[in-house]
């Protein structure tokens, strides 16, 4: 799938967008019972000739009564439509928590600077976050144009002196510098910050 923000997906594969929302389904299998003001009475008309006719539907946000006029095949239709939607929906919160996106979220921006404070973690959590770290390399990054990573330490490393095109090679050779990092490497307490201004002096890098 492709990596854009939820409401970006909405826009795309929203109900609104295949008017499937309710009051668009409404319309479309129905009209609306009115009662209006009729300036010339002074007073408000009912529709009546609608009543007993048609099963009637109230929407419960408005208190809206709308007379239902579809034949079963049309229902059905949307019937389906709708199964269709909540199957898309469900496609997508599972794609959205699964693999690097339970972490990292869905990285949108086209260029990215990824910075490693490790402090002082124990071997196995080190490796979990080197773990997570080349899963979104490998998921992600793939993806989008330009990035580097910098370590955060009392002598910074950076993979690469400013954010590079991303290939096939240049996510290969951050996954094996990421694997060859020494977990004891020296901090100081300026360390985090320094490596953050590191990364915003990076032109390319938006935010």
């Amino acid at each position: 799938q492709p990596l854009i923000s939820s409401a970006k997906w909405l826009q795309l594969h929203g109900l609104k967008r295949n008017k499937l929302s309710l009051s668009q389904i409404l319309s479309q299998i129905g009209f609306q019972h009115r009662k209006d003001y009729v300036t010339t009475l002074g007073k408000l008309v009912a529709s009546r000739y609608a009543d007993g006719l048609f099963p009637q539907y109230e929407r419960a946000q408005d208190g809206s009564v709308y007379n239902l006029t579809a034949k079963k095949e049309l229902i059905l239709h949307f019937v389906d439509c709708l199964t269709g939607a909540i199957e898309l929906y469900k496609q997508r919160m599972e794609w959205l928590t699964s693999e690097s996106r339970q972490i990292f979220g869905v990285i949108q921006e086209r260029c990215i600077v990824i910075v490693l404070d490790f402090g002082t973690v124990a071997p196995t959590e080190f490796d979990l976050c080197r773990d997570a770290l080349s899963m979104v390399l490998v998921e992600q990054v793939t993806q989008i144009a330009k990035f580097n990573l910098i370590r955060a330490a009392e002598d910074l490393v950076k993979w690469q002196q400013k954010s590079t095109l991303v290939s096939e090679h240049a996510v290969k050779s951050a996954v094996t510098w990421l694997w060859n990092l020494d977990r004891m490497t020296a901090a100081s307490h300026t360390s985090s910050a320094e490596a953050l201004l590191e990364a915003m002096s990076d032109e390319a890098v938006s935010s």
